[in-house]
């Protein structure tokens, strides 16, 4: 079996692979049921089936971790997205579609749930911020390859499905040779004798921790789902949409690292402050200027090198906040909220551009993140001991 070290790059690679599924799902039904003259409005509540299926299968994992351990979580979940991803091109239907979609997510937060959960619980603290950098900007790199899958639109709708499905398997089985691992003990034996009084605990002490996990998530899938429908109906076409979007994801490859050492420095809370302002006045700026593609490609570029990495800054600063024995409840806390930032970005962002169709649909963004950014800056708490 492999070394630590091997292990944490084996983890590594399966959350890139993960992030290049998600990142091309998400443009790619959304492009095709646009196509198909699908509401937009349906087409938003559509997407939200991936992040209906990680809220279903959250209340389920943290006993199942404690049970079987980290690595029957991620390999489970590794099958069901690739069984979703070969399934997708074989019945276009959107209930079926739907079904699928629910199952990747599934997957995904079993996935991401167990290497997650595996990482920060075995990260030294003096570089967990450099550590969770890694998990965050490798997922990045996956998604910002994954919308470019939509350009082989062109040569036939299932290939970006069974193209993708195949790199998945393939990186999926490196698994094979990392050795199982349980939880550690006083995560079994210590605080609340349920997950929910556990859930309640993290709630407690770190719920300010928990909110960019929702802002990212409202980020990237209104970004990939809701953008595509949005700039084609002001003018833009899908090949050049195809190269926007990957900007986003591509700007946090970028800084990623660099904030993680830096909030390992200064403070996860002054570099979180920092970076959701300056990402707020990137999307303001980008109402102002969404018709030109030059201007779109800069903007996406440098908001994703400004909040690109608040999923990983915001498990950080929950693994400062929260005891040992709380981390499981804490990384399944912060794949839901992602996940209800997930839903709420197609969903929000589906109604707002058909009942607002001449306002643009970067102010909703920006008001998301502005609405973060008053929360974290307002609250004081440390962490407490438990």
């Amino acid at each position: 079996m492999v070394s630590a070290k091997t292990r944490f790059w084996i983890l590594i690679a399966l959350v890139t692979i993960s992030g290049f599924s998600q990142g091309m799902l998400l443009p790619l039904l959304a492009i095709i049921l646009e196509q198909n003259d699908v509401p937009s409005s349906v087409n938003g509540l559509h997407a939200t089936g991936l992040y209906i299926g990680v809220l279903l299968a959250s209340p389920f994992m943290e006993k199942a971790m404690r049970r079987f351990g980290f690595k029957p979580i991620i390999a489970t979940g590794g099958v069901l997205v690739f069984l979703s991803l070969v399934l997708f091109p074989f019945w276009e239907a959107l209930w079926f579609w739907f079904i699928l979609r629910m199952t990747v997510g599934i997957g995904d937060q079993m996935l991401h749930f167990g290497t997650q959960t595996w990482i920060t619980t075995t990260a030294a603290k003096e570089t967990r911020g450099k550590s969770i950098a890694y998990y965050g900007m490798f997922f990045g790199l996956g998604f910002t390859l994954g919308p470019l899958m939509t350009r082989l639109l062109s040569v036939h709708e299932a290939l970006p499905f069974l193209l993708s499905a195949l790199l998945s398997m393939l990186v999926w089985s490196s698994l094979l040779f990392v050795r199982n691992q349980m939880p550690e003990q006083d995560f079994q034996t210590k605080t609340a004798a349920t997950s929910l009084g556990r859930f309640v605990q993290t709630g407690k002490i770190a719920w300010v921790a928990l909110l960019p996990g929702f802002g990212y998530g409202f980020l990237e899938a209104a970004l990939h789902s809701i953008f595509p429908i949005y700039g084609l109906r002001i003018g833009h076409e899908v090949g050049i949409l195809s190269l926007i979007i990957p900007c986003f994801a591509a700007g946090s490859l970028i800084t990623q690292l660099p904030l993680g050492i830096l909030s390992d420095r200064v403070g996860r809370r002054t570099v979180l402050l920092a970076v959701m302002t300056a990402g707020t006045a990137c999307f303001l700026l980008a109402a102002f200027l969404e018709t030109s593609v030059v201007a779109l490609f800069i903007l996406f570029t440098l908001a994703g090198m400004f909040v690109g990495s608040l999923f990983s800054l915001g498990i950080s600063y929950m693994t400062d906040l929260l005891p040992s024995n709380l981390l499981p409840a804490g990384n399944l806390m912060v794949g839901i909220m992602f996940s209800i930032g997930s839903i709420s970005g197609p969903l929000l962002g589906g109604f707002y551009v058909q009942l607002l169709p001449g306002v643009s649909f970067f102010y909703l963004i920006a008001a998301v993140l502005l609405v973060m950014t008053g929360a974290l800056y307002f609250h004081r708490g440390s962490r407490v001991s438990i």
